[in-house]
């Protein structure tokens, strides 16, 4: 039998199912978000398949300079190509590392309000809310997260937030190039 929703409410509907369901949908588009963002690791792969071929290329033209004793152009400018790759590569990990972070502690963050509001026993008790909140804090491992969750703990805006967050960020900082 299926339970009452907001659909075709009866005297078993709760706003508490309601909102379980409501944030178990967004850890079900969180996780296949993840699943989606493994392209970039494809992407990445493709990259470094790419890269080794080049520095054969690269180990074939030294050989064959050398021997010659020909100008070394071809082989300089297959190298700057092998760096701007590795570039790439390595910001994309970076940014993939980090969006996985954030997914991965979203997800677990509402999976465990999920298991509060849904359990009356602890729904209505302010010590549950402060454990969920040190919990989901103690997971954080980036600065902006931190500096997110006591925005918002402090009752600001989303918009709010996002603003100071942004305009605290640098992408520099975020991203090391080597």
């Amino acid at each position: 039998m299926k339970s009452s929703d907001s659909h075709k409410p009866d005297l078993d509907w709760s706003q508490i199912r309601e909102t379980v369901r409501m944030m178990n949908l967004a850890v079900a588009q969180i996780e296949i978000s993840m699943k989606e963002g493994d392209d970039s690791v494809d992407t990445l792969t493709d990259t470094f398949t790419t890269m080794a071929a080049r520095v054969q290329v690269v180990e074939g033209l030294a050989k064959e300079q050398v021997k010659a004793g020909n100008d070394m152009q071809d082989i300089i400018d297959q190298c700057e190509a092998v760096s701007g790759e590795m570039q790439h590569a390595i910001i994309a990990f970076q940014f993939y590392d980090k969006l996985t972070q954030r997914l991965s502690h979203v997800s677990s963050s509402l999976g465990s309000l999920v298991d509060l509001v849904g359990d009356n026993t602890r729904l209505f008790n302010p010590i549950e809310w402060t454990l969920l909140q040190e919990k989901i804090k103690a997971k954080y491992t980036m600065p902006a997260e931190h500096q997110m969750f006591e925005l918002m703990m402090q009752g600001m805006s989303i918009e709010e937030v996002l603003k100071q967050t942004a305009q605290a960020m640098k992408p520099e900082d975020d991203i090391e190039l080597f």
